[in-house]
Formats: structure tokens, C-alpha cells, sequence
């Protein structure tokens, strides 16, 4: 039986777009709440809800799994990115005030992270090794994963083993879902339907 994993990011926080690894914890906003329910529906195929700990992620899914019966787990390993000294601050005003910082980032997101940064080696390595976790927890089940943007970037490079450097080229707006993930299970060409 196939491991599938839905995942999607939370929706608007309050104060807007700006900066928020997990240094900056704001709620969602009431737009935020409204995008999260636009985007799952009356859907619920779930049989559990896996949540980073960060209020933006969590309190939806403590809502969605009261809603539908649903068990809510909660992991560090999928709080977002640390931004530094980015963390709280828009993309205009980092442009403005600090444009040279602004785009080496954007060039090279591995070497020219932000002042006080995560490193992103580092941040990939622990939201990997939290998916794996939940995968092998969940074998056979089909999961949610509520997190953020850095979060769901992370595990598709690692699905479709891509590089590091382009993870800022994918765009994932609040309230994106992915398409499902099967966990492939390991199997030969030839076993696949």
C-alpha cells in the first residue's frame, strides 16, 4: 500500500508579505484562515495531520483535524528557514536598503545567505529527515503536511533530487497545495501499474 503525502503552505500571516522564517511567528490573518478553507474544501482524505509548530501552520491544522476527527502531530523539523536579519522584513525594503545583500541571495542562495541565516545545507538535511520519519510513521496512510514555502521547496528538491541553488526559482504562494507525493516504495519499473 503506497504512503501518500499532501502538502500544502499556510495561508496569509498577519503584516503581510514579508520575511517570517521561524523567528517571526505571526497568526494567520482572517484572509489567511479563508485561503487555508478555499483550498482544502470539504476535502479530508486524510487520516492524519502533520503541522510545523509555528502558529501560521498549526492552528490550521489543530482546526481541520477538529473539523474532521482527524489526529494533529506537530514537528520542529518543519518550522521554516531562519532568515537572520531578514526575519520580519518586506522584499521593497530589503531591495531598497540593502540591494548588493538582496541579490547575491537570489544569485547564490547556498553561499550568500542572509546575516545570521540558517544554512540551507543544514535546513534541508532537517526537514528531510522529518519527512522520512513521517513517512516510515506512516506507511501506507495518507498524510498533510501544513508548513511553509522553504519547508515544501525542501521536499520536492528531495523528491525530484534536485539542487539546492534552485529552490527560490519555485514560486509557492499562501495556501498552495501540492499534488499528492506517493512515497515510492522502492519497487522495480516493472511492479509499477
Amino acid at each position: 500500500m503506497e504512503t501518500i503525502i499532501d502538502l500544502i503552505r499556510h495561508g496569509e500571516p498577519e503584516g503581510g508579505s514579508r520575511y517570517r522564517g521561524h523567528g517571526v511567528d505571526d497568526p494567520l490573518s482572517e484572509r489567511g484562515w479563508s485561503q487555508m478553507w478555499r483550498a482544502v474544501g470539504d476535502h479530508a482524505p486524510w487520516q492524519v495531520v502533520v503541522s510545523s509548530p509555528l502558529r501560521r501552520c498549526r492552528a490550521f491544522a489543530e482546526a481541520l483535524a477538529e473539523r474532521h476527527g482527524l489526529t494533529v502531530e506537530v514537528d520542529e523539523r518543519f518550522r521554516e528557514i531562519g532568515f537572520g536579519t531578514w526575519e520580519g522584513r518586506g522584499r521593497e525594503e530589503l531591495q531598497r536598503e540593502r540591494p548588493e545583500e538582496y541579490a547575491a541571495f537570489y544569485q547564490d542562495p547556498v553561499h550568500a545567505r542572509p546575516p545570521g541565516a540558517e544554512d540551507l545545507d543544514a535546513f534541508i538535511a532537517r526537514v528531510v529527515a522529518g519527512y522520512e520519519e513521517m513517512v516510515q510513521a506512516h506507511s501506507g496512510r495518507h498524510c498533510l503536511l501544513v508548513s511553509h514555502a522553504g519547508v515544501m521547496r525542501a521536499i520536492l528538491a528531495h523528491i525530484v533530487q534536485a539542487s539546492p541553488a534552485g529552490l527560490y526559482r519555485m514560486q509557492i504562494p499562501n495556501a498552495t497545495a501540492s499534488a499528492s507525493w506517493p512515497s515510492w516504495p522502492r519497487r522495480s519499473r516493472s511492479s509499477r501499474s
